[in-house]
């Protein structure tokens, strides 16, 4: 076994590594003091050592690796303590610390081998406030999920502006990444709807945040994948909420229609509230499996539609709006729909209420739950594509590299960046109007074929080898890379800024280890 290290030039502790193939494994005998030495702070929660097998499993459920102990915190003081006390070990102790929220991670991003995770969930205070002045916002634990903020906040007739698809994910975990959904091309990304954040660095101090408080780390905490504290509060922007959504599908033969419809309707004027799209290969009856929830505007057109197999595009939105505003927003969808050209057939309309439609996926969770279809490997790939290479994008990935979406949805939609906060940590191409394409795959654990894990990722390294090679400027969301190489350049530019800020907030690498960015040492055969 060799030990690489390569250290920042400037005298810190910090480490990187130029492999992430295998976590250097130390025996379970060398750790063993270390139970004992958590044992022995005072804390509101506890620390769990046995039966924490679940902290080695994420919504990826492609990577497995098991901690030495779980945190329950009860208090932020919790938090801090821990981090202080393995700060205070130094280097040598080799302890990390992953905060963990609802599990959604991909790929073991929230997991620390022989190391400590934190419960993110158990941590309920601060209890939820919602301050309804000029600017309305809720202050919220950073272990708090969406949909409970949701119900919250519509107690007082107001809601988060941007959201993501699936609503029981934690705030510190969205907030970590971005936060991207169908109305990210008018309010951004979550981290754009920010007002404050108390944060636990890597030292284990509690530093409160904003754009004029300590305002480095929280643009760097905010898309910082969890590499510079742990957010545990967090104040969130709110508008008012209505209580009824206008749900709309449409479908195109064309991507360069759909996308030229996309993009003007991101940019006009008393649009949609929510766009989204995704990509239909080789399906059939499609119309059909729609009607359970949507109502063709012309049932005849529509029952004569066939997709003979071809590969579509469905353009999803959503117009939210008050029952005593019904005859207006119909004229203002009228009109939108008119400035569209998608196929006239194909219209499918639902009314539902706006937590109906915030809360859409949960449905469809429990539907897979109930099939035993949750709990499979997921090897989801997120892309973010320029939008002048988007078309090419689309000719040679659907329909020659992916040739059925039978493994999962395909979203496609644009985003305006111009609205988009660029002090974050998130890395984006460099285009004002960008991509994001989300291959949301699910495979069977027990298959070799198309619909296998094997497949899937290969299929997944064709699709970045053909990016790389056409030079396209993509970016990953929610970024995942197997080497520092890989990782300097998804970063760019940005890279030293990333570098400093990880030596300041945490110079030992302790946080946040299963993203693989910073290590101490690693292990390569």
């Amino acid at each position: 076994m060799i030990l690489v290290f390569s250290c920042i030039p400037d005298g810190t502790n910090l480490c990187f590594n130029n492999s992430f193939d295998t976590p250097t494994i130390s025996p379970r005998s060398a750790s063993s003091s270390i139970p004992l030495s958590l044992k022995t702070l005072t804390l509101d929660g506890y620390f769990s050592f046995e039966n924490i097998e679940y902290a080695a499993k994420d919504f990826g459920n492609i990577y497995h690796y098991l901690p030495i102990a779980v945190l329950h915190p009860k208090s932020v003081s919790d938090i801090s303590s821990t981090i202080k006390h393995i700060f205070d070990m130094g280097s040598p102790a080799k302890l990390t610390v992953a905060a963990r929220g609802h599990g959604h991670s991909l790929q073991g991003q929230a997991q620390a081998h022989q190391g400590v995770v934190i419960n993110m969930e158990s941590l309920k205070r601060p209890s939820m406030y919602v301050g309804t002045g000029e600017l309305p916002y809720v202050d919220v634990s950073g272990g708090e999920l969406w949909i409970n903020i949701l119900h919250e906040t519509l107690k007082y007739g107001l809601s988060p502006k941007s959201w993501t698809d699936y609503l029981h994910l934690t705030v510190g975990g969205t907030l970590s990444n971005a936060g991207i959904s169908g109305q990210a091309f008018r309010h951004g990304p979550q981290i754009n709807n920010v007002y404050q954040l108390e944060v636990v660095t890597g030292r284990g101090e509690v530093l409160t945040c904003s754009e004029k408080q300590n305002a480095d780390l929280f643009y760097g905490v905010l898309g910082g994948l969890g590499q510079f504290g742990i957010i545990t509060r967090a104040r969130i922007s709110l508008r008012p909420a209505e209580k009824m959504v206008k749900w709309i599908r449409v479908l195109y033969s064309e991507f360069s229609t759909f996308s030229n419809d996309q993009e003007h309707l991101i940019s006009s004027e008393n649009s949609f509230d929510y766009i989204e799209g995704f990509v239909i290969i080789n399906r059939t009856g499609l119309l059909n499996n729609w009607r359970s929830s949507f109502n063709p505007k012309d049932p005849i057109q529509a029952s004569q539609f066939s997709s003979d197999g071809k590969i579509l595009y469905c353009l999803e939105m959503a117009k939210y709006f008050n029952p005593e505003d019904t005859d207006i927003v119909n004229q203002n969808i009228e009109k939108l729909l008119s400035e569209l050209n998608y196929i006239s057939s194909t219209l499918f309309l639902s009314e539902v209420s706006y937590v109906e439609f915030l809360d859409r996926v949960h449905l469809s969770e429990i539907k897979l739950r109930s099939k035993g279809l949750w709990e499979v490997p997921h090897p989801w790939l997120n892309l973010l594509i320029p939008k002048s290479r988007i078309l090419y994008f689309a000719q040679e990935v659907f329909g020659k590299i992916v040739k059925d979406n039978s493994n999962g949805p395909i979203l496609i939609y644009p985003v305006n960046k111009a609205r988009w906060n660029n002090r974050t940590s998130m890395i984006t191409p460099e285009e004002d109007i960008i991509y994001l394409v989300a291959f949301l795959s699910s495979a069977l654990p027990s298959s070799t074929g198309t619909d296998g894990l094997e497949h899937i990722i290969t299929q997944n390294q064709r699709i970045l080898d053909f990016c790389a090679k056409a030079q396209l400027g993509v970016k990953q969301y929610l970024p995942h890379y197997s080497n520092q190489d890989e990782w300097q350049a998804h970063f760019g530019p940005q890279w030293d800024t990333f570098v400093q800020r990880k030596s300041a907030y945490d110079p030992l690498a302790i946080l946040a280890p299963g993203q693989r960015i910073f290590q101490k040492a690693i292990s390569i055969s």
